[in-house]
């Protein structure tokens, strides 16, 4: 029987594909952007009629958000195709799609996500941080913010997790790629409303957070599911904002005291507690991964051996 052939990758350094990608993937954005701010001003062309000049960057942060999302999902799946099967020359499956037993992976990613976030806000509710108001519950809104959000954790994490994390771990020890790979994550939000220092620490921490499962297990599904389950309860169901973000939300909340502890602007991501949270978190999941593998290898040594 004849073993599949294996095609090279055109371009054999892991860490130059990841930099040509990267420039790759803005040059799309950019491009995409120029027709999409085009679309924003015809559809306001009314209140240019009327001297008003719309403000194009807080519109596709709010009311065009969801144009801005398949904007982004575009660039992501068209980079990442490209890139994949003309370079890496590799299927798009092989990323993180392949692996059938994917619900556990899945499963544990979006209640881990529940997990800190409810933990987080108790912490606050219980110290008089965090107070929720009111109840608003809108099932349209919520519909619309579920799908940008389904939409924002794919992207990103083919992105990030699946083609970055990829191929910078064919050039370095997995643990500097996850490291490179954290902080290209983290550099992406800088021009994210209210992004500072702890809000910064927190998208790295997530980063390592949702790659450590990756490099145990080329399966994107933890990733991204805790990716949405973090940014829709986040934000349409617990009030904070997302990553700067405001999005209608069911419970109206109020935030109280010092912004190092409740996130302020930008959201639960820009919390001490999170960065605690987080820690903690990336501990459980790199010593429950390290003894699932380690005993995997031992049962096939022997196995082998036998």
């Amino acid at each position: 029987m004849t073993e599949p052939i294996v095609k090279k990758a055109l371009i054999p350094y892991g860490w130059l594909r990841t930099l040509l990608f990267c420039i790759f993937y803005f040059v799309i954005i950019f491009l995409l952007s120029v027709p999409v701010t085009l679309l924003i001003i015809y559809l306001k062309k009314d209140d240019l009629q009327k001297g008003i000049s719309p403000d194009i960057p807080s519109l596709m942060k709010g009311e065009y958000l969801w144009l801005t999302t398949i904007l982004a999902l575009i660039a992501s799946l068209l980079a990442v195709f490209l890139f994949r099967k003309v370079i890496d020359r590799k299927s798009f499956a092989s990323l993180g799609f392949k692996q059938q037993r994917y619900a556990s992976d899945a499963i544990s990613g979006f209640f881990l996500a529940l997990t800190i976030l409810g933990l987080g806000s108790l912490i606050l509710f219980a110290t008089g941080h965090l107070q929720w108001v009111d109840i608003d519950l809108d099932i349209k809104n919520l519909f619309i913010s579920a799908g940008i959000l389904i939409m924002v954790a794919f992207s990103e994490e083919i992105v990030f997790r699946g083609y970055i994390l990829t191929n910078l771990m064919e050039s370095f020890n997995k643990w500097i790629a996850l490291l490179i790979s954290a902080l290209l994550f983290a550099a992406m939000h800088f021009a994210n409303d209210s992004y500072n220092f702890f809000a910064f620490v927190n998208v790295f921490l997530a980063g390592i957070l949702l790659g450590i499962n990756y490099i145990y297990t080329k399966n994107l599904w933890f990733a991204i599911f805790f990716h949405f389950a973090w940014n829709f309860f986040e934000g349409p169901i617990l009030g904070y904002k997302v990553s700067g973000l405001s999005l209608p939300s069911v419970l109206q909340s109020e935030l109280h005291g010092d912004e190092m502890v409740t996130g302020g602007n930008f959201g639960f991501e820009g919390s001490v507690i999170t960065i605690a949270l987080s820690f903690l978190a990336i501990a459980i999941v790199y010593f429950v991964y390290e003894k699932k593998f380690r005993l995997s290898d031992v049962s096939f040594q022997t196995s082998v051996e036998a």
